[in-house]
């Protein structure tokens, strides 16, 4: 199988650079994005926010392997990934209006000694000990996902007055340099794990230095900001959840999201007992995983700027994924178990979210209101986490132990439903002209969803 990896692993990622070049002549002219001043306060906040985004990508392709590591069942290691995926979904509907009321800048050097104390909770083989190192890592995500963006926003227009349009810019080169910070934290991750013979936990102790870098940066370089007014929790929900009831279209994004996140939450979980077993490169499949996205988001660049309609690529993206997971349900057939022919479904899995997060991401910023997005972003995360959690569950009932099979055949289900809703969903998009631009800035890389979660 590790010649498969490997050889994958050049030909996707030749694939990806080519795309991405291609993609980058596309993008609109972001010429007047060139001010030097704007260059410079925007090199200060990537050399906190990327260092911060490496130490969690750091994170990413040996969280399972290590709870086995320690001798834990895979039904329990579903249970330890519950608790990060609640602990992330309660405290994502907080974060933001904790940032904005005790101040981002004090947010964000929380992260950074929260995901630190996570990453230490690591070297203990005890189950408590294990859930806790969760929970606080989930908390810690949740503020790495609210706290630095909402820091940015607020410099940007309020302190330095740039033109909001830039705001774009930033997020655009973001999107681009996560998705090779992911691809080089796998190879790094290989190294030290694999190559030094340094175990599964060395990883998350090489992300420490990282985290406590951020946290310099942060508290040196930065400055405070607060929110301009106060916001009541209660009233933000309730307006939330009126603006996805009042929206046909608002309702139908909700419902594709949590049917299509809910499958990349559980193949989180999946993707290392399927693969395992034949002994890869974890380090090196999660960079495999990684240039598959890059791919797909440069293919979604691509098309998109051939006025090919974003609901279109959005509904490519969840037929894909969903042939993927039917190959998956072949490939992981107790009596014919083909481990290679997994690889190959979950790399095309990747490369269906790589065109899914920009397609949504667009959508989102078109159909939902401003004033109500983070309140209605809020209500799309429960169903999301409800999902993937009660999936994650049923490995605790006896048909469903060491029945990963079936947890595709689940996947699938909810695959094809998201579909059926996409159908719907482009019909009402028809008759909305807002949804017809083309070459839409991608302005997010995996809209949160980590792949240590």
């Amino acid at each position: 199988m590790m010649v498969i990896v490997y050889g994958c692993f050049i030909a996707f990622g030749m694939v990806a650079v080519v795309l991405q070049a291609m993609a980058y002549k596309t993008r609109p002219d972001v010429s007047e994005g060139n001010n030097p001043q704007f260059l410079k306060f925007q090199r200060g906040y990537f050399a906190a926010y990327l260092t911060a985004m490496f130490a969690d990508w750091l994170q990413g392709p040996y969280l399972y392997k290590l709870y086995s590591y320690y001798g834990f069942q895979e039904e329990q290691i579903a249970v330890l990934y519950v608790f990060g995926f609640a602990s992330t979904v309660i405290i994502g509907m907080w974060a933001p209006l904790a940032a904005d009321q005790f101040g981002r800048k004090k947010l964000c050097l929380s992260f950074t000694v929260l995901y630190s104390v996570s990453c230490l909770l690591k070297l203990s083989r005890s189950y408590g000990i294990l859930i806790l190192g969760r929970v606080i890592g989930g908390v810690a995500t949740s503020v790495l996902f609210s706290a630095f963006e909402a820091w940015y926003v607020h410099e940007h227009i309020e302190t330095h007055d740039f033109p909001k349009e830039w705001i774009a810019v930033t997020f655009a080169k973001a999107s681009t340099w996560n998705g090779v910070l992911a691809v080089t934290a796998g190879i790094v991750t290989n190294i030290v794990s694999e190559w030094f013979y340094m175990g599964p936990v060395a990883p998350y102790m090489l992300a420490i230095p990282f985290l406590i870098f951020a946290g310099i940066l942060v508290s040196t370089h930065w400055i405070e900001n607060y929110s301009g007014s106060k916001v009541k929790f209660k009233k933000v929900c309730a307006d939330g959840f009126k603006g996805i009831m009042s929206s046909e279209m608002i309702f139908m994004v909700g419902v594709i999201e949590a049917l299509v996140e809910s499958v990349i939450y559980i193949i989180i979980f999946l993707w290392t007992p399927i693969l395992d077993p034949s002994k890869p490169s974890l380090g090196i499949v999660f960079s495999c995983f990684m240039v598959c996205i890059l791919a797909g988001q440069g293919l979604f660049q691509i098309l998109s700027s051939k006025h090919i309609d974003v609901p279109v690529l959005l509904l490519s993206s969840c037929g894909i994924a969903l042939l993927a997971n039917l190959l998956c349900v072949h490939s992981t057939d107790p009596e014919s178990r083909n481990p290679n022919l997994s690889f190959i479904a979950l790399c095309m899995f990747q490369f269906g979210v790589g065109i899914y997060f920009p397609a949504m991401g667009y959508l989102r910023s078109h159909i939902i209101p401003e004033q109500h997005r983070w309140s209605i972003m809020n209500w799309f995360r429960v169903p999301i986490n409800l999902i993937s959690c009660i999936v994650l569950m049923l490995l605790h009932e006896d048909m469903f132990k060491h029945g990963n099979r079936m947890i595709f055949v689940i996947c699938s289900g909810l695959l094809t439903l998201s579909l059926l809703c996409g159908l719907r969903f482009f019909k009402l998009a028809k008759e909305d002209e807002s949804l017809k631009q083309s070459s839409p800035l991608m302005t997010t890389n995996n809209n949160g969803i980590r792949f240590d979660s």
